[in-house]
Formats: structure tokens, C-alpha cells, sequence
């Protein structure tokens, strides 16, 4: 079957609404950003076959995913009256500390995050029971593995945990409205198109897909959420239309250290799927896209002048991690007892970064220039370094 074949619209809903044996996908508001996601897949992203197969997988996942959504809420309507509390979204650009931050505080008692293996599977499996997830576990422990055995290098570059907390972005992309999509597939036109939409329905399905989490898992019943994903600083505005009571966390780390690094991880994504993108146009890409993330963050903060925003230097939180978690969640609300500080201890303890191998890269090889960085991110340096 040829690249186009794969990835034909119709054919993909019909296949998914086959596997999953249910038709009904609610408010079809994200075909519009599935359509345009297929037209770069084709258009941009030079996929190879395996590229091609692997994308027609992400979007029937997607898919199946949405309808076995729609249809728990139709057979429990009450997971819509579950109360979901989001203390804090953290949106920090990669490499900052925040998935640090993210796991630190969601692993601590009252805390709770969409661990690795849910936002991977975020609907239940057929015949799956309240408060028993393991056939998703287990799927998602097996998904792992191959990722892992795909790209030696992974958790150097960025750690992954079944249980851990981890990133809603994979939610949203479930939504074909995420910055993973461009993170997996190099398709810049989709990158700037999703700047134009309103990220509003897919924050609203994310809230409602962690009323869902937490209906089936009652565990987290009266557990504060915490969220983070880099990808929300595209939907500031999204994320306090729909989460009002959160704050905002913003990890600040200067952009020089940030955008080799992170072109290093998304050339060893693309290279997954395509054989035709250099590590030089990766990098010209991500620095300018990280550029223009971080320039709607200062706008969108100086509009509501910094109203629920939290400032959390990288620094610090390197320096002295408990306090810093102590600080943001006492703004956030949360009543820091004796138990929240020894589970964050806890969790340093177990995740030092000298466990794990040092991520290589440098500047040159991704056709980067300090100087040129430094220009691009002159205004955000200028405020928050």
C-alpha cells in the first residue's frame, strides 16, 4: 500500500470505528485538525514507509481512543459530574526542569497526574472495571519497551516511567491538537496553522478526559491535578478559559542551553519516520517555533498582567527542589504538610539525574549559533533571566 493510501480520511474512520465496534465520536470539532494533520503528513513530513505506517497507527489509536471515550460517558454519565481540581499547569519550555517539577509534585500524597501508560491509552480498554487499569498497564508497558528498543537513547534524552506522571501534550494529540504531532513528524505548515485555532475544544476534552481518570480510578478522588506539557504555552489562553482556578507555571532557563538540546531529541523522533531531515533544518525549525512559544507566553502574561503566572528559575529548582515544590504549591493552594514534603523528598531520591546517561549535542552540528539565539529570545532574556 502506497504512503497516500495509508493515510486517506475516511478510510481511517471507517477502520477505527471497525476496531473499536462503536461509531458515535461526540462533537467532531478535531476532523478539521485531523485533515490538516494528513494533508502535511503527505505534503511536508517525507515519510517513509515505516513513517507512513507508524502515523496511520498514531491517528487509529487516536481514534479508537476518542470513541471508547464517548461511549463510557454515554454508559456512565455521571463521570461528567465528576470534580476535577487542577491546582497547577505547568508550561515550561523543554529542558527547564519542569518535567521535574511535574513528577515531583504529582507523585506527592494528595497529588495526582495522567501517568505514562494513561495518556498513551487515556480510554478504557473493552470490558476494562472501575479501579482496575492493568490491561492498559500492560499494553502500555509493552509499547515502552519498543520505543525504547527503537531508540537507544531515549531516557537520556527525555525519561519515561509507566507509572510516572507524564504529559497531557499525548492527550491533546489524541485530539489532532498538540505540539507532540509536530514533535513526531517534521510539518512546520501544521505547526504555524494550529497557532490560528482555538484551542478551546480541545482543553475542554481534556478536562474531560481527566474526569474520566478519575471516575475509573476513585483513588484519585479529592486529589488536586497537576498538569505540564511545553505545548500548553500554544493555548495560554485555553488553559485559563477552561481551568480558571490553576495557576500557571512557568520554568525559566536560558534559551541557549534549551533549543540544541531539544532539536538533539526531535531529529532522533524524525529520523524514526523519515529518511530525509538534517539535523540543520531540525534545529532552524525548533529554534524558531521555541522562539515564537515563548513570545505568546510574555504577550498572553503582560495581557492579564501576570495574573495566576508562578516564575520558577531553573536554578532554583536545581539548587533547592523542595522548597521551590513547597513555594508553587502553597501559591497553588495546596496546604503543604510534613507527608507532601517527605513524598517529594521521596521521589528526588529516587530520580537523580547521575542515574540516567548524559544526553551529547552541540550547537554546530544543528547549524546553531549562540549569538543568533540570544537575538531571538532577546525580550524573554530581558525579563525573566
Amino acid at each position: 500500500m502506497s504512503i497516500e493510501a495509508l493515510l486517506v480520511r475516511d478510510e481511517l474512520v471507517a477502520e477505527a470505528r471497525s476496531r473499536a465496534g462503536l461509531h458515535d465520536f461526540g462533537d467532531e470539532w478535531f476532523f478539521k485538525n485531523l485533515d490538516m494533520f494528513l494533508k502535511c503528513l503527505k505534503d511536508e513530513a517525507r515519510l517513509s514507509l515505516n513513517g507512513a505506517h507508524y502515523a496511520r497507527a498514531t491517528i487509529l489509536d487516536s481514534l479508537v481512543n476518542r470513541l471508547r471515550m464517548i461511549d463510557a460517558v454515554k454508559r456512565h454519565p455521571e463521570i461528567d459530574d465528576e470534580d476535577v481540581q487542577v491546582a497547577a499547569v505547568i508550561a515550561g519550555l523543554p529542558r527547564t526542569g519542569s518535567t521535574m517539577l511535574h513528577r515531583m509534585l504529582a507523585s506527592a500524597p494528595g497529588m495526582t497526574g495522567a501517568k505514562w501508560y494513561e495518556v498513551k491509552n487515556y480510554a478504557p480498554f473493552p470490558g476494562e472495571q472501575r479501579g482496575d487499569s492493568t490491561p492498559r498497564r500492560e499494553a502500555g508497558k509493552v509499547l515502552l519497551q519498543e520505543m525504547i528498543d527503537a531508540i537507544p537513547d531515549l531516557l537520556s534524552m527525555h525519561p519515561m516511567d509507566l507509572d510516572a506522571p507524564d504529559e497531557e501534550l499525548m492527550i491533546l494529540g489524541h485530539h489532532f491538537s498538540s505540539t507532540m504531532l509536530e514533535g513526531t513528524f517534521f510539518i512546520p505548515t501544521f505547526a504555524r496553522w494550529q497557532m490560528t485555532q482555538d484551542r478551546r475544544p480541545a482543553y475542554r476534552d481534556l478536562k474531560r478526559v481527566l474526569k474520566l481518570l478519575q471516575w475509573y480510578d476513585p483513588s484519585r478522588k479529592g486529589k488536586k491535578w497537576v498538569l505540564k506539557t511545553p505545548g500548553h504555552l500554544m493555548g495560554i489562553a485555553a488553559v485559563m478559559d477552561v481551568f480558571p482556578e490553576a495557576k500557571l507555571i512557568m520554568t525559566h532557563r536560558d534559551p541557549v542551553a534549551i533549543v540544541p538540546s531539544w532539536a538533539s531529541l526531535e531529529h532522533g523522533m524524525y529520523i524514526m519516520v523519515s529518511d530525509e531531515v538534517g539535523k540543520k533544518e531540525v534545529g532552524a525549525f525548533w529554534q524558531d517555533r521555541l522562539a515564537e512559544l515563548l513570545n505568546g507566553f510574555v504577550v498572553e502574561r503582560e495581557r492579564v498582567n501576570g495574573r495566576n503566572f508562578v516564575d520558577v528559575p531553573y536554578k532554583d529548582l536545581l539548587s533547592d527542589p523542595i522548597a521551590t515544590g513547597t513555594r508553587v504549591l502553597e501559591i497553588a493552594g495546596v496546604k503543604v504538610t510534613d507527608e507532601i514534603v517527605a513524598g517529594m523528598e521521596e521521589w528526588i531520591e529516587h530520580n537523580r539525574r547521575e542515574d540516567r546517561a548524559p544526553h551529547q549535542y552541540t550547537l554546530e552540528e544543528y547549524g546553531l549559533d549562540k549569538a543568533e539565539i540570544e537575538k531571538k529570545f532577546a525580550k524573554y532574556r530581558s525579563t525573566f533571566l
